[in-house]
């Protein structure tokens, strides 16, 4: 019994599995019977429209082929919306933009304004109708017909810039400025301009057309700092826009092209030859006639003259940006939009440091070859007191001060010093200043000499390159250079620089790039006893009814100890020594404690000083947009003496704290006091060193001095052939390089190449 029931077991079990196989194979014949029966009885119905011949090519084949490229270009169409609708995600988009901010002085003045403020209170019916025609006959004739996307006016736009060789038309609809206004940048890339057109379609899909043009009139840039033809109406004419004529619509309807090239408080001769095109446009596309545009060419619209109007507009644009930022990080449930902010501007502060750069470029701007300048006041909290982005907002609204990334130059040397010094140096500590080569690069100091051994006060002091360089190897030992860059690039970064700062090998004399704002910043933590602020504008936010929302010290972030106090004290000493008898002896300020870092680039092309007291830090950069070199421009010239000036201002008034590390200022000597007292000492007199042109020669000048020497030359072949028995000679002439450049002259005497001092007649 026990070997006849494991055999039964085997052979039922074979059975199931043939069982099994059997059923398996007869369900996939069915299926695959069934299947055939099914295609051949749908063969058999498709012959019924089988069309062959001519009748198959000329309309079954395109029609399928156009089926599957449609097919496959929807798959494509879909993958490329994808990325823009993603910007409408936010179930608020349509109050994304929609932020309004009133801004004051650190005291409550108000200083301007910043924003959009979405007006419901005009309609679009109450704005005049020849502003509505200006602007459609202007940036949209066929608004009312397309959907979003103009073909006819595109594919013009494309023919016209073909033949015209360059970008003279736009093509983009009215649908699409506003989806560009609403959700996107200006930058000017091909997947912009496709997610451009997916949202200007999307946007026909949710408003109406007389929704998407009220839209765009209120939230357009118009130049000066403001948005929508409201805003700009009482800006540029001082009314609302209810009550502009034919001529003042047709020169708001032609600063959507371009609103800071046709601004009329800027170029009032642009605007109105922007304005008389806006009225040509309304005669072509049928919306006026000639008779009726002739008035407004015959008196063509004035603007309110604002250039004596001093708003901070560099820094306001700082405020907004950080504004926008700030409210990011509100929460989702907070639906407010108009705010009231107090800044940490001085505006006493601010116009000082507008005097000041405006002074120095207008009386040597020409001699040195600069055009441009920035700088930036900050306390010690991080707090921006004063911000100057460039000579003229009006002409150039870039912030150089925050937006541009330049040199340092030696002013980034101070934050290689404090690597040292948290590695061990002191500001005795000696190095060798001697030719030193990382692979094919051997930096050069300035005066292309060597001084041997000094310690690190000595070297910063006088500004050596090659010192910062040797440290950098030190501080890597055993791991290489690299390794100490590293190190100078972390304690940067402690400080709170945010630049890039690539690893290259003159990353120690400053050849990385930062920016204006950041550097000036960064340096109080000197004066800070080693502790690291972030900078801001935005001091208190409240709501329009008066609530408070946020406040800086309560909210904002909370200074971090970058380095030891006592590091910060050092290296206040050691960078008093600049300010002293460095390179920076004209940002020396009467009893108050100063210190900071010269800085200058190769060529030339950037000019810096950064320095503090006990109660301010700022920066000031010199130079010009196009990275072309000045005429000699060096951080101890235009940069001191602008820092001087505007540090001046900043202390009067203010209870001046002392400096670690450097104790209180002292009293400079007055102009004929210091005089006296060299004098007396048996020094020999000096004249004050102004910040005048650079001590070199022009063109013109080295051109006259050649003259003059060939003269002398003829002058003293005249008299050797008439006294040719004469032994009293006349000296040669001195050459005319050694004239352009004392050092020349110096060694020509010292060879015997120059006329004695003195000689009998």
């Amino acid at each position: 019994m026990r070997q006849i029931i494991p055999d039964d077991w085997k052979k039922r079990l074979d059975n199931w599995r043939l069982d099994l196989d059997a059923r398996f194979d007869s369900a996939l014949f069915s299926s695959l019977r069934g299947a055939r029966e099914l295609f051949e009885r749908y063969s058999a119905f498709m012959d019924r429209f089988y069309v062959g011949g001519w009748k198959r090519w000329v309309f079954i084949e395109p029609f399928s082929e156009a089926a599957t490229i449609g097919l496959g270009g929807l798959v494509l169409l879909l993958a490329l919306a994808i990325p823009a609708f993603r910007e409408t995600a936010d179930e608020d988009w349509l109050k994304k933009s929609d932020l309004a901010v009133t801004f004051l002085d650190r005291y409550g003045n108000p200083i301007g304004s910043r924003g959009i403020k979405h007006n419901d209170s005009i309609p679009l019916e109450d704005f005049p109708d020849n502003l509505i025609k200006a602007t459609l006959a202007t940036e949209d004739r066929r608004f009312y017909d397309h959907f979003g996307i103009d073909i006819a006016g595109t594919a013009r736009a494309l023919v016209t810039n073909a033949q015209a060789g360059g970008v003279r038309q736009g093509g983009s609809s009215i649908t699409q400025q506003l989806a560009k206004n609403l959700f996107l940048s200006n930058e000017r890339t091909i997947e912009r301009k496709i997610n451009e057109a997916f949202l200007a379609i999307w946007l026909e899909t949710r408003l109406t057309k007389n929704e998407i043009l009220k839209l765009y009139l209120d939230r357009a840039y118009m130049g000066g700092g403001t948005f929508g033809v409201d805003g700009a109406a009482h800006f540029y004419f001082n009314k609302s826009v209810r009550d502009i004529n034919l001529a003042e619509a047709a020169m708001l309807a032609g600063l959507f092209k371009a609103p800071t090239k046709f601004a009329p408080h800027i170029n009032l001769p642009a605007a109105r030859a922007r304005a008389n095109v806006v009225l040509d446009n309304l005669v072509d596309a049928g919306f006026m006639t000639e008779g009726q545009v002739f008035g407004a060419r015959r008196n063509p619209a004035f603007a309110v003259d604002r250039r004596d109007e001093n708003s901070p507009n560099y820094f306001l644009d700082y405020a907004f940006d950080e504004m926008r930022k700030l409210v990011d990080t509100f929460p989702k449930s907070y639906t407010e939009r108009v705010f009231v902010v107090r800044t940490s501007i001085d505006m006493n502060v601010q116009h000082a440091a507008d005097d000041a750069i405006e002074n120095q470029l207008r009386q040597f701007g020409r001699d040195y070859h600069a055009t441009q300048a920035a700088t930036v006041v900050a306390d010690l909290d991080g707090g921006i007191r004063a911000m100057v982005g460039g000579r003229d907002y009006g002409a150039s609204q870039f912030n150089r001060a925050v937006d541009a990334y330049r040199q340092p130059g030696s002013s980034f040397k101070p934050y290689v010093y404090t690597t040292a010094l948290l590695n061990g140096f002191k500001p005795t500590s000696t190095i060798v200043d001697g030719p030193v080569c990382i692979g094919n690069w051997c930096p050069q100091n300035y005066g292309h000499s060597y001084s041997g051994t000094v310690t690190l006060t000595q070297a910063i002091t006088r500004s050596i390159n090659v010192v910062p360089v040797k440290l950098s190897i030190e501080l890597g030992k055993p791991n290489g250079p690299k390794a100490g860059r590293a190190k100078i690039v972390e304690v940067a970064r402690r400080f709170g620089i945010k630049a890039p700062l690539p690893d290259t090998p003159s990353l120690p004399i400053g050849s990385d790039e930062v920016t204006v704002v950041e550097h000036a910043v960064a340096y109080a933590t000197f004066p800070n006893k080693g502790k690291a602020v972030t900078p801001h504008s935005v001091l208190e936010v409240r709501t329009g009814a008066g609530d408070l929302v946020w406040r800086w010290d309560r909210d904002g972030p909370k200074p971090k100890q970058a380095i030891p106090a006592s590091v910060a004290a050092d290296m206040a000493g050691m960078m008093s020594h600049v300010v002293s008898e460095g390179t920076a002896r004209r940002a020396a300020l009467d009893g108050i404690p100063t210190a900071g870092k010269t800085g200058t680039t190769n060529a030339y092309r950037d000019a810096w000083f950064v320095g503090y007291t006990g109660n301010f830090t700022c920066a000031v950069w010199y130079g010009n947009d196009d990275y072309s070199p000045t005429n000699r421009m060096t951080g101890g010239s235009l940069p001191a003496q602008t820092w001087h000036d505007i540090m001046t201002v900043a202390h009067e008034g203010v209870e001046i704290k002392e400096l670690a590390g450097v104790g209180m200022g002292e009293k400079l000597a007055k102009e004929g006091a210091a005089q006296a007292m060299a004098s007396a000492a048996g020094a020999p007199k000096t004249l004050e060193v102004k910040p005048g042109p650079p001590p070199v020669l022009t063109r013109r000048g080295a051109e006259i001095l050649v003259q003059v020497e060939k003269m002398l030359d003829d002058a003293a072949r005249v008299a050797d052939k008439a006294a040719p028995g004469d032994a009293s000679k006349p000296a040669k002439p001195v050459s005319s390089s050694a004239l352009a450049f004392p050092e020349n002259y110096a060694a020509a005497t010292a060879s015997g190449d120059a006329a004695p001092a003195s000689r009998k007649n």
